[in-house]
């Protein structure tokens, strides 16, 4: 069974860039795709980026975009965001998942069946 584990999460001024990583382990994913989400405390889930299985189109939520890049290495069986930008209402704990239903765009946010623990994300200002 294929387990996420996401890392690169931290303490950051505002202004400042963070990487996270979305390592797969127990199966591939390379096939399908991925996506990341966030929650911050006393707030509903929300989905910020998605990124085909060939890593060829992404998309982001009006709240990251131009700032977050999502991208994939599936020789690693790995993905990434690349946080610029940031700003303290990005706080919050941020996780991986994967949506396998879809090789495309996984805009369906309920269709992600599989997930990580998560990596906390603090912005200062």
């Amino acid at each position: 069974q294929v387990q996420l584990v996401e890392s690169g999460g931290g303490l950051m001024q505002a202004g400042g860039s963070l990487r996270l990583s979305c390592a797969a382990s127990g199966g591939t994913v390379s096939r399908y795709a991925m996506g990341w989400f966030r929650q911050a405390p006393g707030k509903e889930r929300e989905f910020i980026a998605t990124i085909t299985w060939t890593g060829g189109a992404t998309w982001y939520s009006n709240s990251v975009k131009g700032r977050f890049t999502i991208s994939r290495d599936n020789a690693e069986n790995t993905m990434y965001l690349q946080m610029n930008s940031l700003k303290p209402e990005d706080t919050a704990l941020y996780y991986c998942a994967v949506d396998r239903t879809s090789s495309w765009l996984g805009l369906d946010p309920t269709l992600y069946n599989t997930r990580g623990k998560g990596t906390q994300v603090t912005v200062s200002s």
